[in-house]
């Protein structure tokens, strides 16, 4: 995993790294994987709708393809064992998976809140201590954990959303500081709006879906993922506005 200095960070090549990205079957995993695909890694596609996976396995010269439900702990244990028996490493980890959850806090459904925060936010933890024995063992990883930019916000309608990403947020926070001394850098990306099946597909890239917040395409938000995963930095917000092309770019020291 080669790696060069400059004055605030050290950058990843990607280049014959692998990565695991959960939730890419569609979306902002898909956009990524295909992303580490050019950049010269091996990306391995997890989720939970095999035929997508598949795929995509194919279109990036047969790379591999679990389908992985990220809240069972045997089909992660499964993910990892694959992996490590197909590459015999794993350089980074994008937590991808997720779903969204839009109603009233008075009207929630506990039950569905609760499966909820298994995905969002139990998963994010569970799939990182799945992969911390060989990234430990390599003394080096990258984790990228995928939040919200409704965090920032209260939304009436969304607040037990905003919640699960939010613990997701500490998680990250703690995760960072807990693991660098191992040679693991946990980074956050917080997307805004994002045009992809998430949203149940009513966003198009560039169309504004409220005054000031202008939807993404998938593809830029992989860009700032795979900057994340070179960089190792903190925390990237992505502006609710339109696009910025430097927020894909690695900062210049």
């Amino acid at each position: 995993m080669p790696v060069r200095e400059n004055s605030w960070m050290i950058v990843m090549d990607l280049t014959d790294t692998t990565v695991i990205v959960t939730g890419a079957s569609s979306g902002i995993g898909a956009a990524t994987a295909r992303l580490l695909h050019e950049a010269g890694a091996h990306p391995v596609l997890a989720a939970r709708r095999a035929d997508r996976i598949e795929a995509l396995g194919k279109e990036f010269d047969g790379a591999l393809a679990v389908p992985t439900d990220v809240t069972d702990s045997k089909a992660i244990r499964q993910l990892v064992d694959l992996t490590l028996d197909r590459h015999g490493r794993i350089d980074g980890l994008v937590n991808n998976a997720g779903v969204s959850l839009h109603e009233s806090l008075d009207r929630l459904d506990l039950a569905e809140f609760g499966r909820v925060l298994d995905l969002n936010v139990i998963s994010v933890v569970a799939m990182t201590q799945a992969v911390l024995p060989a990234m430990r063992a390599q003394g080096s990883g990258r984790i990228v954990n995928i939040s919200s930019g409704t965090t920032r916000m209260a939304l009436p309608g969304v607040g037990a959303y905003a919640a699960t990403k939010s613990a997701v947020n500490m998680l990250t926070a703690v995760a960072r500081r807990e693991l660098e001394s191992d040679g693991i850098a946990v980074s956050l990306v917080l997307p805004s709006i994002t045009a992809t099946e998430f949203g149940g597909g009513r966003y198009q890239p560039g169309q504004e879906a409220r005054p000031g917040i202008v939807a993404h395409s998938p593809e830029y938000v992989g860009r700032v993922i795979v900057r994340a995963l070179r960089t190792g930095e903190e925390r990237i917000d992505i502006p609710h506005g339109p696009e910025q092309s430097e927020l894909e770019t690695i900062p210049a020291s």
